[in-house]
């Protein structure tokens, strides 16, 4: 009689370790199961957040200017202690990707500071800097040339001459005479940077000769 009480007491404790480890055994399924899916849906929100960072990528360089032309200096007066007063270069789509928009500044016209109005609303920047100062939003305007048409938008396959200030001093909004604190002049080396909605800026770096020309192509 014991002896089979014993038995019987065996058997349900063989019945409760077995339904234990049945639970245990479960436990850890649900465990890796949720592990498993929060390490999947990381990989998936990496690798989205990977696509967006490479299309976003694309995006900036399919955007970014390219300088296809010497830069044209244009003299206010000449010789070994002259000055500039007009800078002009050629621009086109780097890699022929989305058209940017070149409406022009508005000429400030009070006092023609050769500086953007206050209210304009162009959407391209085109700085000045050198070793004695900084002048952001230049006055400039744009030339087509070739096949491009009549709108503002720099698109594929498009060339536009970009002329940084007018052609004289005070007059159509200024130039760099009017814009710049100390006058670029000879033996000085400057940027231009040319900055767009989008897509990386375009820095035009020169040095003036020891002689100002009347027309110079700047190296």
């Amino acid at each position: 009689m014991i002896k089979r009480l014993l038995k019987r007491l065996w058997k349900d404790e063989k019945g409760i370790t077995g339904l234990e480890t049945a639970i245990i055994l479960i436990a850890f399924v649900v465990v890796a199961a949720v592990f498993a899916y929060t390490v999947l849906s990381a990989g998936l929100f990496a690798t989205q957040k990977s696509q967006e960072a490479v299309y976003s990528g694309l995006k900036e360089a399919q955007a970014s200017l390219e300088l296809r032309s010497g830069v044209i200096a244009t003299a206010n007066t000449t010789g070994a202690s002259g000055t500039i007063q007009q800078i002009s270069f050629i621009v086109s789509n780097a890699i022929g990707g989305e058209p940017l928009d070149f409406t022009g500044p508005t000429a400030n016209t009070t006092g023609n500071s050769g500086l953007a109005s206050d209210n304009s609303s162009n959407k391209v920047v085109i700085s000045y800097v050198d070793q004695d100062q900084l002048r952001d939003d230049l006055y400039w305007f744009v030339t087509k040339l070739g096949s491009a048409d009549e709108d503002d938008l720099l698109e594929q396959h498009e060339k536009f001459m970009i002329t940084v200030g007018s052609s004289s001093v005070g007059a159509d909004g200024g130039n760099l005479i009017n814009a710049l604190g100390t006058a670029l002049s000879v033996n000085k080396q400057f940027s231009l940077i040319v900055s767009t909605p989008v897509g990386a800026v375009l820095e035009i770096e020169r040095t003036t000769p020891a002689y100002i020309d009347t027309i110079m192509n700047l190296h």
